[in-house]
């Protein structure tokens, strides 16, 4: 007997069990995030100094239910902006923020939680044009939901004192490149003692007390 009468149909029966596997757990990415990129749904759009890549949504349409955790832990729907800041902060501060409908929501959440779900710290909101708090490196800045009807989330990346601007890490604002490991620039000033960030419906940043 030819051993490969014996062989061959359990290495196919194998072969066709792998595919079935692979075809229920792949992603199922919407039409609507294929159509009229501005980059290609999922290629990185960039890195921050800290090694958060941000991935494209394809246009600001594109909603795909599809989560994406770190070691078991939540950090949001791919690839919207509440996801990069979430991430962000989970790997550089080792916290998340709760659930929420949209990133305009951010605003009114108080705490953030550990990765390990046993301690919480405060999450403040400061309005634009803040007298008492300045700006810090991962700061969120929070947009209103008069921004697509949801609002947006960005990371501070980098504050230019010198030349007043902040660099911003973030995902599904363009869905552009990023320049040199930021993804955008913007100005902002001091004025009668408040620090005003120029970007249309700005509410304000979030920050996490560490002590």
């Amino acid at each position: 007997m030819n051993i490969f009468t014996i062989k061959l149909p359990r290495i196919f029966f194998i072969v066709c069990l792998l595919m079935m596997l692979s075809a229920v757990h792949a992603e199922e990415i919407p039409p609507f995030c294929m159509q009229d990129c501005v980059v290609a749904y999922g290629e990185t759009l960039g890195e921050s100094a800290s090694g958060v890549k941000a991935f494209s949504n394809c246009n600001n349409s594109c909603v795909n239910p599809t989560p994406y955790f770190i070691d078991e832990t939540f950090t949001g729907i791919k690839w919207q902006c509440v996801e990069y800041a979430r991430r962000w902060l989970l790997l550089n501060k080792g916290v998340v923020y709760g659930d929420v409908d949209v990133a305009a929501d951010i605003w009114r959440l108080e705490n953030v939680t550990s990765s390990d779900k046993k301690s919480e710290k405060p999450f403040i909101s400061i309005l634009n044009g803040d007298q008492q708090h300045g700006l810090q490196r991962g700061d969120l800045l929070i947009y209103s939901r008069a921004f697509y009807g949801t609002g947006h989330v960005a990371v501070v990346l980098k504050i230019d004192e010198q030349k007043q601007r902040l660099y911003l890490g973030e995902q599904n604002f363009d869905n552009e490149m990023w320049h040199q490991g930021y993804a955008r620039d913007i100005p902002y000033v001091k004025h009668e003692q408040g620090i005003w960030v120029l970007d249309p419906y700005l509410i304000g940043w979030k920050r996490v007390i560490s002590e």
